[in-house]
């Protein structure tokens, strides 16, 4: 099973999820968006960051929702 790891830094204010290991990160890439993107060395996104992020609720915790749909 793949591991997505979501890291919520409050001090900091960003939202950073990992799809592959954060090891594996080569570069990293500011979108215009105020995300950024990381990358391994062959280019191909492995997480992401979001900036500035301030969660819609004051209720501690993050509600994370999983969606798993079998191939077709």
């Amino acid at each position: 099973m793949d591991k997505i790891r979501v890291i919520h830094d409050v001090v900091g204010r960003t939202l950073t999820v990992w799809l592959d290991e954060p090891g594996k990160e080569h570069i990293c890439e500011e979108t215009t968006d105020e995300v950024v993107l990381m990358k391994d060395k062959n280019g191909r996104v492995i997480g992401f960051e979001l900036l500035h992020y301030r969660p819609s609720s004051t209720e501690p915790g993050l509600a994370v929702e999983t969606v798993v749909r079998a191939a077709s």
